[in-house]
């Protein structure tokens, strides 16, 4: 019977259903065929939401969307301009050191690459930066925004373990700075071997400008992030927190916010988070027919079976995510693998913590590899570029991903020593 729920899964995935509508769908047919009664269809799918912290999502959805419409990518993006401009290859470091401030706000790599490369995309071509490396640069470094705080990913990491929301966000700071510092190096050597273009160093008086332009966009994290790591409040109650400080910023402060505008962002907020949940509900449904089947447990035997080595666990793990990354939405995967891996990770003595985001990180790096990375295709669409090329062009970056990945893999103090400091 589990054949049947794989085959048709996969089949409704061929046929281009949604990923959330092909777990459902594939579930039903594996309870028609079992004869287990389908009332469970909704039981598992209420036991899979109706968890407080989730509570949380669209709270984080709605505060990214409002700052993002009180015009904060403009303003992040000129702020990292006037930063790094006047270095060779500006304009690609401006784009990078923007993801990094900007997945802070938006929390999702989409977002990312949707918001930032819609702007920087085009400057980048007519400032003679090459097309596909525009694109690439976007699409990599839009990674950054689910790993560093606050990120979706994560509080459902935590959700589905009982892990804590605020160690998981602190945990996240280092490794994303990493991966940040990693695609700043690798995008300034390309530049300088290519000989792109530099612009006069800005003054004092612009970047204090700048800065202020900035200042109350960036403090939304550090408000988050150390509210949550201070007790002031839950994840819960820091996205609503957020939400009030974006209207407030966006209203009064920034001004580009308009309330005329308030209905469409709530509502396309609704619909966004509403996407998420059917998928959190489906996902939960599936997993109960694959612990049912025991798949997790089989799937941990079989990998204990290989090897007991720690390292070697790892890295089977991590080659196991990154495949199913490049096929697999991040928030359907994490659902259905991260328990069951944490237990086969936990077993070989790696921190659930530390795994989490390993986790992460692997699902995420999955949206820019090939053939079905999501953010090449959002950087495609807009650069008007084929994949194919997108793909050659962000190879030295996924390597740089890989690398600064094995790092956090192996060297657990990357992820833990935040959290050893706030919480221990």
């Amino acid at each position: 019977m589990i054949l049947l729920l794989f085959l048709s899964f996969l089949v409704f995935l061929i046929i281009g259903i949604p990923i959330a509508f092909a777990l459902g769908l594939s579930s039903l047919v594996y309870l028609l065929f079992s004869d287990i009664p389908l009332i469970v269809i909704p039981q598992k799918m209420y036991a899979g939401l109706d968890v407080f912290v989730l509570l949380s999502i669209p709270g984080f959805i709605l505060a990214g969307n409002l700052m993002n419409a009180s015009g904060i990518t403009q303003r992040i993006i000129a702020f990292c301009n006037a930063l790094l401009g006047h270095i060779r290859g500006g304009l690609g470091l401006a784009n990078v050191g923007a993801s990094m401030l900007f997945g802070g706000i938006s929390g999702t790599a989409i977002a990312d690459t949707a918001s930032i490369g819609s702007v920087m995309i085009p400057a980048m071509e007519k400032e003679g930066y090459d097309k596909a490396f525009s694109c690439a640069v976007t699409a990599t470094s839009s990674t950054l925004g689910p790993i560093i705080p606050p990120s979706l990913p994560m509080i459902i990491a935590a959700t589905l373990t009982g892990l804590s929301v605020g160690k998981l966000f602190v945990a996240g700071i280092i490794p994303g700075l990493l991966l940040g510092l990693g695609l700043l190096g690798l995008t300034y050597f390309i530049s300088v071997k290519r000989k792109y273009p530099k612009k006069g160093r800005a003054s004092w008086m612009v970047m204090a400008k700048r800065f202020y332009q900035a200042f109350w966009a960036l403090m939304m994290t550090l408000l988050i992030l150390f509210g949550i790591i201070g007790g002031v409040f839950t994840p819960t109650e820091a996205s609503i927190v957020a939400v009030v400080y974006a209207l407030v910023i966006g209203l009064l402060v920034y001004k580009e916010l308009k309330w005329v505008q308030l209905p469409k962002i709530m509502l396309d907020s609704a619909k966004m988070t509403a996407s998420l949940m059917v998928l959190v509900g489906f996902a939960n449904l599936f997993a109960w027919i694959m612990t049912v089947e025991e798949i997790p447990q089989m799937i941990a035997a079989g990998l204990l079976d290989l090897t007991q080595n720690k390292f070697l666990i790892l890295l089977l793990i991590n080659v196991l995510l990154l495949f199913v990354g490049a096929f697999m939405e991040t928030i359907a995967a994490l659902l259905i693998l991260f328990p069951v891996l944490l237990g086969v990770a936990v077993h070989v003595g790696v921190d659930p913590v530390q795994f989490a985001i390993i986790m992460v990180m692997n699902l995420v790096i999955g949206l820019t590899t090939p053939p079905v990375g999501v953010c090449l295709f959002v950087a495609s669409s807009i650069g008007n570029i084929s994949l194919e090329k997108i793909s050659r062009a962000g190879f030295p970056f996924l390597l740089v991903s890989l690398i600064i990945l094995l790092l956090v893999t192996y060297v657990p103090e990357i992820s833990l020593y935040l959290p050893g400091l706030f919480y221990d």
